[in-house]
């Protein structure tokens, strides 16, 4: 499960910016920075609790921001470019098994082995060519995110955008995420509501390692 180095791997950080920069509304959880994650120990690679992405993939963010600003509600991002070694973190994590601490919160239902093969964690990861973004929406009326039906990064058959074992405004909730993104240029994934890359990205053939830091911007 390591990383293909027939794909470029680079610590160019030219082509990025700070999220907060172009989207100033945005919150970020920045949960791989946190402890509070299916590992349970801050990710390698994350030196700052900021979401950092490519340029094309910041200005596209933001006219997702500025529609869903209009409908009241601002983005709340988990994660954005996450660097090759955070990668390589999560997969020697997969490789031990007695490390079972954050079980109970991120994957109740499966084995660690079944999050690489069910495609939950990836030994290469799109969000370390740049344009991948984890988010949900922010109620500005009600001051809560809103009801998807599942929590950030809990990995189980729920957390499927298509899912229908969720009530109907759970549902309701993801696909005007989803539609948002879509119609600005992003595409999803089928196992995770909250994950989307810009369909033309920038980098489709390049890993990044800069740490996720203002430093490096």
């Amino acid at each position: 499960m390591a990383i293909d180095y027939r794909k470029q791997v680079t610590m160019d950080s030219s082509g990025f910016v700070l999220l907060s920069d172009y989207v100033p509304g945005i919150i970020q959880e920045i949960r791989y920075f946190s402890t509070y994650n299916f590992i349970g120990d801050r990710i390698d690679g994350y030196e700052e609790p900021c979401a950092v992405l490519t340029k094309k993939a910041a200005r596209a963010l933001k006219d997702v921001s500025n529609e869903m600003n209009v409908q009241g509600y601002r983005l709340k991002i988990f994660d954005a470019y996450r660097p090759a070694k955070a990668v390589r973190h999560f997969v020697l994590w997969g490789i031990e098994d007695l490390d079972l601490r954050m079980k109970p919160f991120f994957y109740p239902e499966l084995e660690k082995q079944e999050l690489f093969r069910r495609g939950y964690i990836a030994s290469q990861s799109s969000h370390s060519r740049g344009s991948a973004v984890d988010l949900t929406l922010f109620d500005m009326r009600t001051g809560k995110e809103l009801d998807m039906g599942s929590p950030f990064d809990l990995f189980s058959e729920v957390s499927h955008p298509d899912y229908t074992g969720i009530t109907q405004e759970q549902y309701e909730n993801r696909m005007l995420l989803q539609r948002v993104m879509v119609r600005n240029g992003f595409a999803p994934i089928d196992c995770e509501w909250w994950h989307f890359c810009l369909a033309d990205e920038p980098y489709p053939e390049t890993y990044f390692e800069f740490p996720v830091s203002s430093d490096y911007l």
